[in-house]
């Protein structure tokens, strides 16, 4: 699944290759699955004739400001990725496909011959068209950017210490921290050495102090070799966590769990569980998952309920959430495109100044 890297990857190659010009044709497929709330026509009559003025990101979403709304936007769900013809965008291991194959599902014609598709072979995207993509759901749901808006580490330590969900569950809870996904969540908590299903308020002080920096550390080296997952480093737990097969990584032996419902890859050598989950250590190294065949009858009961209660938890916060929406206006709890642009703008000034470093002590 396409994480906050590879979307990143996708926005800047968008920035860079189309800013300043004009859409002269669009061609959209005839997908009533991703194409969601507008028809074929309409998004096809919406976007052509307009210019292409940023492209914002936030999260795992990705959206299209142009001369007028309104503004196009892409949630990648597993498979999403942006194309442009003749560019390398990104090498993202999971969603690689021939251009062949979906050229052009979905693309865009500007006025000086560049095209460029955003393409989905499993179908699990979704393409909007929103007047105001920030005050709206998906993304008026979201939590602080992981790249962006990532929270000072004394916060960090102060949030995690009164969340009373597994640490992986947390970081994949995108209206806790946006842009984590599956392999970002196991590689930060592999690094910082922490079990996936540690408890958050369990965690010492000097835990959530390395994980954030482990999070911030990952995210930012991945944005800065464009997700190119080639380029990461060779410890990386990534290079190791793919099929479920059995492996090492660093010498160390790699175990399959369940996780937030979702196939998580740790080390037990690093990752232990403390305090009083300690005692479940013996249980839960007899669920690890070995095949396919017993991968969704890994979680205990207790984790089970657990899972239920923070769903319901999250389910009773989002109806909140929308009422208070439908009583008051909002403004000031949404980031303006201008000040999201802005920080994409100090983020890449931040990535040319290392890179300059860098070919200077190559010389």
């Amino acid at each position: 699944m396409p994480e906050l890297p590879e979307v990143e990857a996708a926005r800047r190659a968008i920035e860079e290759h189309c800013t300043g010009k004009k859409i002269a044709a669009c061609s959209v497929a005839d997908d009533l699955k991703v194409i969601e709330g507008v028809s074929r026509s309409d998004l096809e009559a919406a976007l052509f004739g307009k210019t292409i003025l940023a492209t914002l990101r936030k999260g795992k979403n990705l959206w299209l400001r142009l001369d007028s709304p309104p503004f196009p936007t892409f949630q990648f769900g597993m498979a999403g990725a942006v194309y442009i013809k003749g560019v390398a965008v990104t090498k993202y291991k999971r969603s690689a496909v021939s251009d062949t194959d979906e050229w052009p599902s979905k693309h865009s014609k500007l006025d000086d011959g560049l095209e460029f598709s955003f393409t989905d072979k499993r179908h699990f995207a979704r393409v909007r068209l929103l007047e105001d993509p920030e005050s709206v759901p998906p993304i008026s749901e979201l939590g602080p950017d992981a790249l962006l808006e990532l929270m000072p580490v004394g916060d960090f330590v102060e949030s995690l210490s009164k969340k009373k969900t597994a640490i992986k569950a947390l970081l994949l809870d995108q209206s806790y921290i946006s842009g984590i996904g599956n392999w970002i969540a196991d590689e930060v908590l592999y690094q910082a050495k922490i079990h996936p299903l540690q408890i958050a308020s369990s965690l010492s002080k000097e835990c959530c102090e390395s994980l954030h920096r482990c999070i911030r550390e990952v995210i930012e080296y991945a944005v800065e070799v464009d997700a190119d997952s080639n380029r990461f480093p060779k410890e990386w737990l990534f290079h190791f966590r793919w099929g479920k097969r059995p492996g090492k990584v660093n010498g160390m032996k790699i175990e399959f769990i369940t996780a937030a419902g979702r196939t998580s890859a740790y080390v037990p050598e690093l990752q232990n569980l403390t305090g009083n989950q300690s005692e479940k250590v013996s249980r839960k190294k007899s669920t690890n998952v070995t095949s396919k065949k017993n991968v969704d009858a890994e979680e205990s009961p207790s984790e089970k309920e657990e899972t239920y209660e923070t769903s319901k938890k999250n389910e009773t916060a989002e109806d909140n959430k929308g009422r208070e929406k439908k009583t008051s206006e909002t403004e000031n709890d949404r980031i303006s495109s201008k000040v999201m642009a802005k920080k994409h703008v100090a983020v890449a000034k931040r990535s040319l100044r290392k890179r300059s470093k860098s070919s200077q002590a190559d010389l």
